[in-house]
Formats: structure tokens, sequence, C-alpha cells
């Protein structure tokens, strides 16, 4: 090889082999991030009930299964509004006719049609919790027999105060835990890169009640406990 060829292929050999130095330089000046997890948990009172009431009833035609819970779900509504519920929160939950079979079929086929089942239930919002007791008394006390009460639970109806306290405490959990991280790593924090959230309320106390009418019903709102997670980064510098 002639001399000045030999020397322009070891000037490309030689350009060939900066690229990936350069690269391994740009590696060892990438940003440095942490990311913590940070938690915080606030309490708060209930100050509503949420409630599922209504009737079931079984008769030997359609029609008169249908006719029965309609007669039995409108003195169950008419009292549990006179008990203190305003009408705009009673809503239709659950509304349905099924046939009832005997055991003449077998335990995987249906055998003679022996009468039809019909349920009628609302869900109701008890916002005065010193008549909570005597609403579910007064709409079980109309349906009788028929009554059907289930998902009684109570509730905050505006966490918004609460969500937001919980929300700083997990931020200030997550800050406190990277700051940490920082002064462990002989670093700071700098700026927040990205932020992701996630709550939950949990907490409240949820009662399940019988196929049975009931009186002098006792109830215990206790607390209702909403709870934030947050996933922050932080570059640090």
């Amino acid at each position: 090889m002639r001399p000045h060829l030999k020397t322009l292929a070891l000037t490309a050999a030689a350009a060939a082999l900066t690229v990936p130095l350069t690269a391994c330089g740009s590696s060892d000046n990438a940003a440095k991030e942490v990311t913590v997890v940070g938690s915080g948990q606030v309490r708060g009172a209930p100050d509503i009930l949420n409630a599922d009431i209504g009737i079931e009833v079984v008769a030997p035609d359609v029609s008169g299964a249908v006719s029965e819970s309609n007669d039995k779900a409108r003195q169950m509504i008419d009292a549990i509004v006179a008990a203190g519920v305003a009408p705009e929160d009673v809503q239709t939950s659950d509304l349905s006719v099924q046939p009832q079979y005997d055991a003449s079929g077998g335990p995987f086929v249906g055998g003679n049609v022996t009468g039809y089942r019909a349920t009628n239930s609302v869900r109701i919002v008890v916002r005065d919790l010193d008549k909570a007791s005597s609403v579910l008394d007064a709409g079980i006390a109309a349906g009788g027999n028929a009554a059907r009460l289930g998902n009684v639970a109570f509730a905050i109806d505006d966490d918004s105060q609460l969500l937001a306290d919980a929300r700083t405490r997990a931020f200030e959990d997550a800050k406190n835990r990277a700051e940490q991280y920082a002064d462990l790593s002989g670093t700071s924090l700098e700026n927040v890169v990205t932020i992701t959230e996630a709550h939950d309320t949990s907490g409240g106390q949820t009662m399940r009640a019988p196929d049975a009418s009931m009186s002098d019903m006792v109830l215990a709102p206790g607390t209702q406990q909403v709870s934030f997670e947050v996933t922050v980064t932080w570059a640090l510098g």
C-alpha cells in the first residue's frame, strides 16, 4: 500500500472508533433521577347513608306477581319519603320477574313452573343521618315480610377536601423520601419530572341486613378513610 493511502486508511479507522467512544461518554452525563412512592391518609365523618331497599313477592301468575310487587313497592317508597328522604334521592335499582320451578326436572333441568318471583328495589340516599334508622324502619315496616334490605353503607357526599388533604400528605411523604435518597447519594433534588397518582376511599361502615322485618335498627356511621398514593420522579443535581 502506498504511504498516503495507508495514512487515509488509519484516519478512517480512527474516525470509526470515535462514535462508540463518544456514545459511552454521553451515558456518563445522563440525567440522574429518583422515583419514589408516597402515601397519605385522612379520615372524615360520613354524612350520608346509601341503601338498597325493595320488595320480593311470589305469586301463581306473572300479572299477580307484578301487581303485588308494584303495590308494595309504592307503599314502601311513600313510607321512605314520608320519613324524610327526598323523592330525587329514590332511584329504581332492580326490577325483575322470574319463573319459579319445582324439582321435577332434576338439578340441571328446570321442572314445572310453580309461580313467578317479582322484585322491585330502589337505591336511596339518606342525607340526614339522624333519620337513617327511622327511614329504614319505615320502609321495612311498609313492605312487611316481602321487604328486602341490603348494601347499606355510609359515605361522604363531598370528599373533595379530604382528597386534597390526602394528596398533600402523599406528595409530602414522597418528597421526604426523595430528599433522603438525595442526601444518601450526595445529590440534591431539582425539578419534578413526572407525577402519577391513585386514590382509594375505604373504611366506611357497611351493613347487610337479612330478609326480615326489623325495628329500632342500630346504625354506626364510623369514619371514612381516603387514601392517596402518588409516584413522583425528581431530577437530581
